[in-house]
C-alpha cells in the first residue's frame, strides 16, 4: 500500500472482469461467480468494516484473479491497514498462511500502521497471519509462497527512503520466495507511457511497461492483466494525492508466474 495513500480503489467496470493476456482480450459481460473459499472470506464478519470496502476495492474479484486457494501460502508486502491480509487469511483458511512483511525503512516511516497490523496478526480471529519487519532488499517467510502480492508499493522500492532497492534484486527476491508455479501479483498507480521510473517518488506512479520489463528479467512469465481498477480518464500527470484524481487513479493489475 502506498505509504501516504491508504487507498480508495474505484472500479470503472461494474459488470465484470476484463483480462488481457497473450491470447487476446476476454471480457465477461456478467460477473463470474466467486470461488467458494473467496465468497466465504468476503462474507466473514471477522473482517469488520473491510466488507464495506469490497465494492470499490474489488478485493474478492482480485483474489479470484490471483487464484487464491484454501491452504495457500501468501506473502503480503507492505500490508498497510491489513485489508488484503484479512481477506487472504479467510480465503486460505486455517491450513493456509499469510505473512505480512514490512521493509524496515517503510515500517520506520509508518510506525503506526505497522503497530496496528501486528495487533491482529496471530490473534484468535486471524491465527494464520504473521507480521515481520525485514531489510528492504529481503523477503523471507517460513515457507515458500503460492502468491506474493503487492498493492500500490512496487513503485516505492526504488525510492531513496527505501535504500533504494534495485528492482532487479527485489524481483529476484520475490522469485526466490515463490514456489515453482507461484504467482506474483502487482497492483500500482500507472504513470505515463515511456516514463519508466521517473515519477515513482514525485507522483507515486510507475510506468506499467517498466514493471513488466523488470519482472520478466527476473525469470517470471507474464500471465495477463486485469482492468478492474483501470480509469482511462486519468491522464497520468497528477500526483496520486491530488484532490482531482485521488481515489480515481488508473491502476494496473499484472499477474506473473514463476515457471514450474
Amino acid at each position: 500500500m502506498d505509504r501516504l495513500f491508504r487507498s480508495a480503489f474505484v472500479p470503472v467496470l461494474a459488470g465484470g472482469l476484463l483480462i488481457l493476456s497473450g491470447s487476446g482480450i476476454s471480457a465477461a459481460k456478467e460477473p463470474r461467480p466467486l470461488p467458494a473459499n473467496i465468497a466465504a472470506a468476503a462474507a466473514d464478519p471477522a473482517r469488520g468494516s473491510d466488507l464495506t470496502q469490497d465494492a470499490r476495492r474489488h478485493g474478492p474479484e482480485i483474489l479470484a484473479y490471483a487464484g487464491v486457494k484454501k491452504g495457500a501460502v501468501v506473502i503480503d508486502l507492505i500490508p498497510g491497514g491489513g485489508y488484503w491480509t484479512r481477506l487472504f487469511a479467510k480465503a486460505v483458511g486455517p491450513n493456509g498462511q499469510v505473512h505480512g512483511i514490512w521493509p524496515k525503512p517503510y515500517a520506520d516511516e509508518d510506525k503506526r500502521s505497522a503497530e496496528i497490523y501486528a495487533t491482529f496478526a496471530g490473534s484468535p480471529a486471524f491465527p494464520n497471519v504473521t507480521s515481520s519487519i525485514e531489510p528492504a532488499d529481503q523477503i523471507t517467510a517460513p515457507a515458500r509462497a503460492d502468491l506474493v502480492f503487492t498493492a500500490q508499493n512496487y513503485h516505492d522500492y526504488p525510492d531513496k527512503f527505501m535504500g533504494p532497492v534495485d528492482p532487479a534484486a527485489f524481483n529476484k527476491a520475490v522469485f526466490a520466495a515463490l514456489k515453482p508455479g507461484g504467482v506474483f501479483l502487482v497492483i500500482d498507480h500507472a504513470a505515463a507511457a515511456g516514463s519508466g521510473m521517473r515519477d515513482t517518488d514525485t507522483l507515486h506512479r510507475i510506468d506499467p511497461a517498466i514493471v513488466k520489463q523488470q519482472v520478466l528479467a527476473a525469470g517470471f512469465r507474464f500471465v495477463g492483466e486485469s482492468k478492474l481498477l483501470a480509469n482511462p480518464a486519468d491522464d497520468h500527470s497528477k500526483l496520486v494525492f491530488d484532490k482531482a484524481i485521488r481515489g480515481h487513479t488508473d491502476q494496473f493489475i499484472y499477474k506473473f508466474r514463476r515457471p514450474r
